[in-house]
């Protein structure tokens, strides 16, 4: 499975960049193989590589369950999260220089982990999701305490269309005195979205300014649909 770290370096970070800017998510095709997806998603049951359940019902998050990996993190889950955080850092830190935020992100995960274990923020965040017919995702921000970083990233571990209908993914962006607008991201087995954690930088006539950002999972028409969610802080 650590294939995946030779997939993610052929990314166009330009284009992915100027999308996040222009629309606040972006792309990322074919990044896992139909078998990586179902090899994740198949790992599901096995509880001994997580730890914590969510039922969202009980939570009032919505309807669905999700799970929480434990340390070591899978191979796959450390190299996605590994290399893909330097060129999400690069740009994590120009969006907080626009927006008059003073935190910044060293180059290497490893070094991010470290600041949030220092604060207490030690439980890992990356997660399984498993959603069936009925079930959805109320519009939500991943926030686990102090240290946050401001990008994440959602692999789809199902096939649209075949496994599932309906459960698209949903990100909604406040922006001052105005309503709100919805971006849906369709997506492919194996493609993932990009999106902020909280919110990211719109220029204005004034200048940039921060506008808020939420997402989601619309209900689920039939079927069931497997999400692999990389969180690059860590929890208190």
């Amino acid at each position: 499975m650590a294939d995946a770290i030779s997939s993610t370096s052929t990314i166009r970070w330009d284009t992915i960049e100027a999308e996040l800017d222009n629309f606040g998510c972006a792309i990322l095709k074919a990044v896992l193989s139909k078998a990586q997806c179902e090899g994740l998603a198949e790992g599901y049951p096995d509880d001994k590589q997580f730890r914590k359940r969510i039922v969202m019902a009980r939570h009032g998050f919505g309807r669905g369950e999700y799970k929480y990996f434990s340390y070591p993190l899978p191979d796959i889950v450390s190299d996605l999260r590994q290399s893909l955080y330097p060129p999400l850092a690069s740009i994590a830190n120009r969006w907080n220089e626009l927006m008059g935020i003073t935190a910044r992100y060293p180059d290497k995960h490893q070094a991010f982990i470290e600041r949030c274990h220092a604060a207490g923020q030690n439980r890992p965040t990356p997660l399984l999701l498993e959603y069936r017919e009925g079930d959805y995702n109320c519009l939500h921000q991943d926030i686990y305490g102090e240290h946050v970083f401001p990008l994440q990233v959602a692999f789809l571990l199902s096939k649209a269309g075949e496994d599932f209908t309906g459960g698209e993914f949903v990100l909604t962006e406040q922006r001052p005195r105005m309503q709100s607008r919805v971006e849906i991201v369709p997506l492919r087995q194996g493609d993932a979205v990009i999106f902020p954690v909280s919110q990211r930088p719109v220029k204005g006539t004034r200048g940039y300014y921060r506008v808020n950002m939420r997402h989601g999972v619309s209900r689920l028409r039939s079927g069931k649909r497997h999400t692999l969610g990389i969180i690059f802080h860590d929890s208190q």
